[in-house]
């Protein structure tokens, strides 16, 4: 196949830039940091002797690639932090996220008529009038939900619900209705709202379809509850957050960085390795020796979030694990139980934690409940941008 290049590049979104203080006495600006609210929008323009076909699958596949990476680094819940005063305190410039949206995807209607019987259910598979469907949504960054599949079903009725950590109410929920196929499955309409308008019009939105940039006379029906994240253990066991998809709270664990590492320059490679139980592992990125890096006192301003579920924070809960390493060599290690998280000023302990050997982890861990917020605009918080 002939070269294929890339003539010119397009980014569309809206950027957010959120200036940290250094102080709150003296108005200098510590940090910034920068996100897309929304996933953006990338346009690609080719050159080479390509046909068509090839560009289009080349253009998507360039474009999955790139907008994975952009996401995963600078959309919300992603931010980029630049800091401009070496100063200023990774614990000061985080921003935490608002709240969860529960969101139920109701129904869809406005399809072709639903076939009756298995000749007519095999005619009208062939013929496209009677999908598979199911529904996908998407927030931000979040990972995606999907709801089951209603086979057969031009009017499919699901009332599944999953929970969303919101970052910005700003943020568009997208909700793609799809008929699933075992060669690949075919979008049939996409709605989109965003978490203000759906709260503000009653928690409770019927969204028209988008089809290939054509509106059509589907529609999706979507109900959104908001939950503010608040110092308070009682939702924990509130049995209104139990069920699959539901969340009781948020833990975020932020690693500022290291101290007191002992060993050789060019042999050391630390990072840091959080655990909380068995399913939930994160780690920091690697440090090496570099022009600039104190490998013995490395800084890796680093977080990770966990949703937690009603189950996680039983009297038998495990504590938070944080493992200083070098390279798969294990150089310490300290345990922090969740009940002296909880019982934190504000929820949040921030501290330096003692791996042992003389080294230290500055690190912080938040853990908030949620609790029913009220819809109205004046109530909800907005942050400056």
């Amino acid at each position: 196949m002939p070269a294929v290049g890339v003539e010119s590049v397009e980014l569309y979104g809206r950027l957010s830039v959120l200036l940290c203080p250094l102080t709150n006495i003296i108005p200098l600006i510590g940090a910034a940091q920068l996100s897309f609210v929304n996933p953006p929008v990338l346009k690609l323009d080719f050159t080479g002797g390509a046909g068509v076909g090839s560009l289009a699958a080349i253009d998507g596949v360039v474009k999955n690639t790139v907008l994975g990476i952009i996401n995963s680094m600078l959309t919300l819940p992603n931010r980029y932090l630049i800091k401009l005063d070496p100063n200023s305190s990774y614990f000061d410039a985080f921003q935490y996220p608002l709240g969860v949206a529960r969101i139920t995807v109701e129904d869809a209607s406005g399809f072709a008529e639903e076939a009756k019987g298995a000749a007519k259910k095999l005619f009208s598979k062939i013929t496209r009038s009677a999908p598979d469907t199911f529904a996908k949504v998407d927030v931000g960054a979040e990972e995606s939900w999907s709801t089951s599949v209603k086979n057969n079903k031009v009017k499919p009725s699901w009332n599944e619900t999953h929970d969303f950590v919101v970052s910005d109410f700003e943020q568009c929920i997208k909700v793609g209705v799809e008929d699933q196929d075992v060669n690949g499955n075919d979008e049939l309409g996409l709605g989109v709202t965003t978490v203000r308008e759906i709260l503000l019009a009653g928690g409770r939105k019927d969204l028209r379809l988008v089809h290939e940039g054509e509106q059509t006379e589907g529609r999706v029906s979507i109900s959104c509850q908001f939950f503010q994240f608040e110092n308070s253990s009682t939702s924990f066991s509130n049995s209104n957050h139990k069920g699959d998809g539901l969340l009781c709270g948020l833990a975020t664990v932020l690693i500022a960085s290291a101290s007191g590492i002992k060993g050789q320059r060019d042999q050391l490679t630390p990072s840091v390795v959080v655990t909380w139980g068995s399913k939930h592992r994160f780690q920091t990125a690697v440090k090496t020796d570099a022009p600039g890096t104190d490998i013995n006192n490395p800084s890796w301003d680093f977080s990770c979030r966990i949703p937690v579920t009603t189950d996680m924070v039983s009297e038998s809960a495990s504590a938070f694990k944080f493992t200083l390493m070098s390279g798969e060599k294990e150089l310490g290690t300290v345990d922090v139980p969740l009940t002296e998280v909880q019982n934190a000023p504000d929820g949040i302990l921030q501290s330096t934690f003692a791996t042992g050997d003389g080294a230290s982890i500055k690190a912080s861990i938040c853990i908030r409940g949620i609790a029913p917020a009220t819809m109205e605009e004046s109530t909800l918080p907005v942050r400056s941008k």
